[in-house]
């Protein structure tokens, strides 16, 4: 089964400039585009932006709706809010998981690195989430990466997500350095990289099939294995750069350095495996 590791959905698009051209970004509008790709199971980040302040909710509903198609992975303290990184984030944690029921949490990380992850505030936000069996999803700017590497060890057997090729392409001294966060990263095996978001800090952000963003594709795949690739179609965000069947054919045309036998790992088999819980039994 293809599972998608990375959508958003919500009753009104957020971004600017609001409704605009492309799909609504209704979960309805969500199953549509997976029907037609043959995409069987999808994790809906959740993203409480401002304006958008129940999507935690309707995405609870829409997993209700849709057991065992969708799930969702609930937004905690993310940049955004109001208590990003204030005391008591691992109660809130608890608070949405006793409420919602999700498989993991998402957290939005700011640019500049405030030391959280290290913090006891931090530390105790991943072991309130290992303690309960979640997913962990992080967004975060290559800035963080060390600390990442250091909280995920923390918790070796929670699976923590690493938004859009970890966005080592935004490393502020170049493609060069983004990539060797990716050899850093090699031998923290729950570190899990979601295969999307190619259009991030892109001069060409429509540049379909984004041969250049398979470079960083290609060092992921030749230093952490397929085991810890993931695909994403980051839909509806991105609607604007690409079809939805064009995030699966990026890979599935394009990316020639990925043996055929692995690429069902990377499209579901992985992800399946964290949704359903036997990845975490297997550590």
């Amino acid at each position: 089964m293809i599972v998608d590791a990375h959508v958003h959905a919500w009753p009104r698009r957020p971004y600017s400039p609001g409704p605009g051209p492309g799909p609504p970004g209704s979960y309805q509008s969500l199953l549509r585009e997976m029907d037609a790709a043959s995409v069987g199971a999808a994790l809906i980040v959740s993203a409480a932006l401002p304006g958008n302040t129940g999507n935690n909710e309707y995405v609870a509903d829409a997993v209700a709706a849709c057991p065992g198609r969708l799930y969702q992975l609930a937004d905690v303290d993310s940049r955004w809010s109001k208590t990003y990184h204030q005391a008591g984030a691992a109660d809130r944690l608890a608070e949405v998981y006793g409420r919602l029921s999700p498989v993991g949490v998402s957290h939005y990380l700011a640019g500049d690195n405030d030391g959280w992850l290290r913090s006891d505030e931090g530390r105790g936000f991943l072991a309130a989430a290992d303690r309960r069996g979640l997913i962990m999803g992080l967004a975060a700017p290559p800035g963080w990466f060390p600390d990442i590497l250091h909280a995920a060890a923390s918790v070796p057997r929670m699976p923590v997500l690493l938004n859009h090729l970890a966005l080592v392409m935004l490393h502020p001294d170049g493609a060069a350095a983004g990539l060797d966060l990716v050899r850093q990263g090699a031998g923290q095996h729950n570190l899990i990289v979601k295969v999307s978001g190619y259009y991030y800090g892109s001069n060409r952000p429509s540049g379909y099939p984004f041969a250049g963003r398979l470079t960083i594709v290609r060092a992921f795949y030749d230093a952490w294995g397929p085991g810890r690739m993931v695909w994403a179609s980051d839909f509806p965000a991105s609607a604007p750069h690409m079809t939805y069947r064009q995030s699966l054919e990026v890979l599935r045309e394009h990316a020639g350095f990925i043996d055929p036998a692995d690429m069902p790992l990377i499209l579901g088999g992985t992800m399946g495996a964290i949704l359903d819980g036997s990845w975490r039994e297997a550590r």
